[in-house]
């Protein structure tokens, strides 16, 4: 799986501003479900389609940008969580359990 880092407030401002579709996962290093949610995307990388880009947020680094997220996007945070977002839109929003590859392949 092509991770793409996400550690600055100009990617997700760019990320905000653009008009892409891009997944932004957001990830507890210290906490197991987190962990499995990550390992089961992973484990389905063959479902996601090309080009699709995954951002990878490190909570316990970067817990100002889940905040901005939170805010950018008006969604409540938790740990972990998946969103798709297309510029200023949340298409989709799920975490713990609900983290599935195949949920989120529909929106991209």
């Amino acid at each position: 799986m092509n991770w793409i880092t996400l550690s600055t407030a100009d990617q997700l401002d760019a990320i905000y501003t653009s008009n892409e579709i891009v997944v932004l996962f957001k990830h507890s290093t210290r906490c197991p479900v987190s962990s499995m949610a990550k390992r089961s995307l992973e484990f389905d990388k063959e479902l996601i389609p090309e080009g699709a880009k995954f951002y990878y947020l490190d909570l316990i680094a970067n817990r100002s940008l889940s905040n901005k997220i939170a805010e950018l996007w008006d969604v409540r945070h938790e740990s972990p969580q998946i969103l798709i977002v297309k510029g200023e839109i949340c298409l989709y929003n799920a975490s713990h359990q609900d983290i599935e590859m195949r949920e989120l392949i529909n929106f991209l």
